[in-house]
This record gives structure tokens, C-alpha cells and sequence, in this order.
């Protein structure tokens, strides 16, 4: 039986949403081919991500070294690139991140693995995986085929996949020592900054009220967010706002800002975009309002209203205060 290979992700003392998101797909990519899923942890001596992944996967692989307490490329790209050879899993998942874009690449070349990146989603067409990747800034989707080789890398979009609820596993953690003739590190890490980083994390909201070019102005910004404040939500944008210098772009929603996933996502004036509409896939519901009945946000949106926006912002705001 083979299995697949999850590569886990984390960071300042927690575990990436986006291996979660690998190990929900992995485990129903699992199920068609009748194999298990390994959740592979590079971390420092003493780290607890171990038992957090054991729900996920059928086997947590820990390698624990001073040395890996923080991402390093060479690190990883020498320890991953081992096991891969040793194990030979049939698919090994990456994340589509700073960490995967680094050093998914360097494994590849040293397994001599195929490797497709950004997916957006992993098919299953005769036992052989298949991948879906945006082209043209998400204008076009386009389906990729590998070579026949003995295993996939795939590296995987932040968000491009649900991790519903907690884990329903109880995998075996096993231990195992870093490979040996691991090379020195060129780069030395001093400390992590989050240049994306403001005062709100987008990404992790349940529930964002997002705004459009059609806002009109910088000082109407104040009325959403107001709007938002009283719902109990987050402030989002599209591009064109962030573009104004109107909100800082840790609340750029798309292909170029962050892709979301709320339980409600209220789009207010927003065109909807190819880039836009990228961002939201994983939203549970989208709400638009747009005075344009031919804006293509509709198309993606579970509700919508053809309205102004304003009017819909000041008839919610006083719906709010009055209950």
C-alpha cells in the first residue's frame, strides 16, 4: 500500500492552516487509492504539533533537530528530498507558500519528481493525479499531466481546499532521526517579520464585509467600516482600493492580496474580477450587492442585490441598531 505525504507547516508555535487544508484533501485523495496519509513534522525538540496532526493523518513522521526550531531551505530541501527517496510516497503535498515556493523546487530536482505548483485542486483520472492551476491570472483554468514516475510533488494553493472541522484520526507518531551528510546551511535565520502583517488577519475571519472601487471615495470608507464594527465583522477590499492607497493591503482580498475563507463574505461595490473571484472560492456564502445587474460578482454570489450600496449599508446599519 503506498501512501501520500503531507508536508506540515509552522509557524510562531502554530500549525498553518494550510496543512490542514493538505491533510482534508490528502485524506479523500487517500480513499480513492486505497492508501494512507503520512503528516510529515520538521520541528524543534519539545514542539506538541505532533498529537494536532495525529487527528489528521494515518501516520505523523516527527524529525525534531535545534536546527529545524525554524524554517531553513537547505534544511528542509535536504531532509525532505531524503525521506521522499527512502519512502517513496506516491504523492507528497507542499504548500503553495514562501516555505514551498523555496524549497518544493530544489526537492524535486534532487528525486527527479514532477512537480506541478499552485493548485487549486488534485483529480484522480485512472489512478494517475491530475492538477488544476489558474493561467492568466485566473482568466483560465488549465488541467496538467504528469510524466509517469514513481511519485507527484504538488504544491498547493492557501485556501484552495476546506478543513472542516477537527480531525476524526488517530495516527501513530513516529520518530525519526534527521538524514545523515545533511549540508550546512548557507543563510543563517535571525528573526521572522510578517511584511503583510496590520492589524487584522483577513484570512482568519468568519466574517468579512468587503468594499469595492464602487465606495466612490476614501471617506466613505468610514461607513463600511462602521457597518462592520456593528455586524461583528472584518473589513475587506478588492485591488482597486488597496490601489488608491484607501486601506492598506492587508485587507486586499484576490490572486494578489489573500485568498479568504469566511462563513459569510458581504461584497459591497465590488465588480467582481477574475483576480477577486479567485480569492473567495472557499467562502461558505457570498452576499453581493452592486447597482450593476450585470456585474459578474452575481455570478458567484449565493445572494445578491442590484442596489446602491449605500442605500443597503445605511438600511443594515439601522436594522443593527434598532434590534
Amino acid at each position: 500500500m503506498g501512501h501520500i505525504f503531507v508536508i506540515a507547516e509552522h509557524r510562531n508555535g502554530e500549525i498553518r492552516d494550510i496543512t490542514f487544508e493538505m491533510l482534508q484533501k490528502a485524506g479523500a485523495l487517500a480513499q480513492d487509492l486505497s492508501c494512507n496519509v503520512t503528516a510529515v513534522l520538521l520541528a524543534g525538540p519539545g514542539e506538541t504539533f505532533a498529537d494536532d496532526l495525529a487527528k489528521w493523518a494515518d501516520q505523523v513522521l516527527v524529525l525534531e533537530d535545534e536546527r529545524i526550531k525554524t524554517y531553513d531551505s537547505d534544511f528542509y530541501t535536504g531532509i525532505v528530498a531524503a525521506l521522499v527517496k527512502e519512502q517513496q510516497p506516491l504523492l507528497t503535498l507542499m504548500g503553495h507558500t514562501s516555505w514551498g515556493m523555496d524549497y518544493a523546487p530544489a526537492v524535486a530536482a534532487r528525486t527527479g519528481y514532477p512537480l506541478a505548483t499552485d493548485a487549486t485542486d488534485i483529480l484522480l483520472e485512472d489512478g494517475f493525479p491530475r492538477v488544476i492551476r489558474q493561467m492568466y491570472g485566473g482568466k483560465l483554468f488549465s488541467r496538467v499531466s504528469f510524466s509517469p514516475s514513481a511519485g507527484y510533488m504538488i504544491t498547493v494553493r492557501p485556501g484552495a481546499f476546506q478543513a472542516d472541522g477537527a480531525g476524526e484520526k488517530s495516527g501513530e507518531v513516529v520518530s525519526q532521526t534527521l538524514p545523515e551528510g545533511l549540508e550546512s546551511p548557507r543563510r543563517e535565520f535571525l528573526e521572522f517579520e510578517d511584511t503583510a502583517a496590520g492589524d487584522v488577519d483577513i484570512t482568519q475571519a468568519d466574517f468579512l464585509v468587503s468594499v469595492g472601487r464602487g465606495v466612490g471615495d476614501a471617506d466613505n470608507i468610514g461607513t463600511v467600516q462602521e457597518l462592520a464594527d456593528l455586524l461583528g465583522g472584518t473589513l475587506s477590499c478588492s485591488r482597486p482600493v488597496v490601489d488608491k492607497n484607501w486601506l492598506p493591503k492587508y485587507h486586499q482580498v484576490g490572486t494578489s492580496g489573500k485568498s479568504v475563507k469566511p462563513k459569510v463574505y458581504l461584497a459591497l461595490g465590488i465588480s467582481g474580477a477574475f483576480q477577486h473571484v479567485a480569492g473567495i472560492a472557499g467562502a461558505d456564502c457570498v452576499i453581493a450587492v452592486n447597482k450593476d445587474k450585470k456585474a459578474p460578482i452575481f455570478r458567484v454570489a449565493d445572494y445578491g442585490i442590484a442596489d446602491d450600496l449605500f442605500t443597503v449599508v445605511d438600511a443594515l446599519k439601522e436594522k443593527t441598531k434598532s434590534g
